[in-house]
């Protein structure tokens, strides 16, 4: 039986070519994720913006009635700037309140609020059921907030560590530059799409990070071992030959998690289609960031064929002056 090959031999695709305009795209591609970031902000969960968050469900209506919710619930006592939108299914919707100062540290203050809420929206619509209420208050958001930025700071500083001491410090840059620009995106397609940005998506991130980085030690580690095969060969051309040598591993591993992404990207449920949309994004921006920035960048920071190669000593020279004579 013949085995399946998504890559065929002696594939010889000059990924390297396009560097420059693409080097540019992707700079520019940062800049503008990070000013939505700046100017649209990120649309946070109950888990980071703190407050209360009640879903729910109109049993006997086909869309729920949103600006009407709107309008309700902004009527309630102590309730500012209500987010009502649209969880799942067009019945289906989330409500996220924030809760007033004296409410912290008063479980009792934010149940009322709750109450409040439902019963002025019973009061509209008999039809609604209440699906699940989440209170987190303003302290611990914060605490989740900035627990969230240090993992993802620590996760990308460790990993340019871990490559610097494996390879040499090029590539530590490489690497860490190439997981700065899929987090940027990432958060970026948060800010444009206003998706919800909850804990469940620093997990994502996280494994964006890990994949990320996992292609890209692939494709540096035959890289290291053709620069001691191929002394004489141009690094570009070194390059995109070690690129083509691990196409095959690359195609695989992302049709491998495709398939089990998608399903679940299109029929899977509301509450994971944020965590899941992330890490499909992340597999295409992670497999392009390791080809096209982590791996260029070498060429600009002087890589060349004798950084792994030993170098001699004054006394390694003095030995063999010696043995020379004898």
């Amino acid at each position: 039986m013949k085995l399946l090959k998504l890559v065929p031999d002696g594939t010889n695709i000059k990924f390297l070519k396009p560097r420059v305009p693409l080097f540019i795209a992707s700079m520019l591609m940062i800049a503008l994720s990070w000013a939505a970031v700046a100017t649209m902000g990120l649309n946070f969960g109950v888990d980071f913006a703190g407050g209360q968050e009640i879903r729910a469900t109109f049993t006997e209506s086909a869309e729920a009635p949103v600006a009407e919710l709107r309008q309700t619930i902004a009527a309630v006592e102590n309730v500012d700037d209500p987010i009502v939108q649209r969880f799942g299914e067009p019945n289906e919707v989330s409500i996220r309140v924030k809760l007033p100062p004296e409410a912290e540290g008063n479980p009792e203050f934010a149940n009322q609020m709750t109450n409040a809420i439902v019963t002025a929206m019973s009061a509209g619509h008999p039809d609604v059921r209440i699906d699940g209420v989440d209170s987190v208050s303003g302290k611990v958001s914060g605490e989740f907030r900035n627990d969230a930025a240090l993992a993802l700071l620590a996760a990308m500083v460790m990993v340019a560590i871990y490559i610097w001491i494996r390879f040499e410090w090029q590539f530590g840059v490489g690497a860490l530059f190439a997981l700065f620009h899929d987090v940027s995106l990432t958060l970026g397609l948060f800010a444009v799409f206003q998706l919800e940005f909850s804990l469940q998506i620093i997990a994502a991130i996280l494994a964006i990070i890990g994949y990320s980085l996992n292609d890209t030690i692939v494709i540096f580690d035959r890289i290291r071992e053709n620069l001691k095969k191929f002394r004489k060969m141009p690094l570009p051309e070194l390059l995109d030959l070690s690129v083509n040598e691990t196409l095959a591993r690359t195609a695989m591993t992302s049709l491998t998690l495709l398939v089990a992404l998608l399903p679940l990207l299109f029929f899977g449920p509301a509450s994971l289609f944020g965590m899941v949309a992330a890490i499909t994004f992340g597999l295409f921006v992670g497999t392009y960031s390791s080809v096209y920035l982590a791996a260029p960048l070498l060429i600009w920071m002087g890589v060349n064929s004798d950084s792994f190669v030993p170098q001699e000593s004054d006394v390694d020279k003095q030995e063999k002056i010696v043995l020379g004579k004898i």
